[in-house]
C-alpha cells in the first residue's frame, strides 16, 4: 500500500535551518521518507507560506533557490476547500488554526490523506491527522 503525506511549511523550514530545533528529526524523517518511497505533496498555500518563512527566516537567497529547485507534487486548493477551511475554522473556536492550516486540513481530508510531516502544533489538533515521526 502506498504512502501518502502531506508536507507543511514547519518541516520545510526544519530541513532547511540547521539553527531549527526539529533540524535533526527532520532530517531523519525525510530520509525515511523518501526510503520507504512516500508520495509527498504540499498545498500552493503552504508552498508560499514556506517561501516567505523561509524569507524571513533564512535570507533571499536560500528562499528562491528553495522555490526554483521545488520539485514536490502541489495540489492547488479550491473554492471547496477554502469553504471547508472556513468551516473548520469556525467550528474550533477553542483553536486557532490558520487559513493555511485549515485549507491543508481540507485538501488532506478531500484526498483521504491522514499522514502530514509537520511540526506545527495544529497538525496534532485537528482530528483525523497523525503525524509523520521519526
Amino acid at each position: 500500500m502506498e504512502q501518502v503525506a502531506l508536507i507543511d511549511s514547519s518541516a520545510f523550514l526544519a530541513l532547511l535551518d540547521k539553527n531549527d530545533r526539529y533540524f535533526e528529526e527532520a532530517s531523519r524523517i525525510m530520509v525515511r521518507l523518501v526510503e520507504g518511497r512516500w508520495r509527498l505533496f504540499t498545498t500552493n498555500y503552504i508552498l508560499a507560506e514556506s517561501q516567505a518563512l523561509i524569507l524571513n527566516t533564512i535570507g533571499a537567497d536560500i528562499a528562491r533557490k528553495w522555490l526554483i529547485s521545488f520539485d514536490i507534487t502541489v495540489i492547488h486548493a479550491k473554492h471547496r476547500d477554502e469553504e471547508r477551511a472556513k468551516e473548520i475554522i469556525a467550528n474550533y473556536i477553542d483553536k486557532d488554526f490558520s487559513l493555511c492550516d485549515a485549507i491543508s486540513f481540507s485538501v488532506m481530508e478531500n484526498l483521504g490523506v491522514s499522514r502530514a510531516f509537520a511540526f506545527d502544533r495544529h497538525f496534532r489538533q485537528y482530528p483525523g491527522i497523525a503525524l509523520v515521526e521519526s
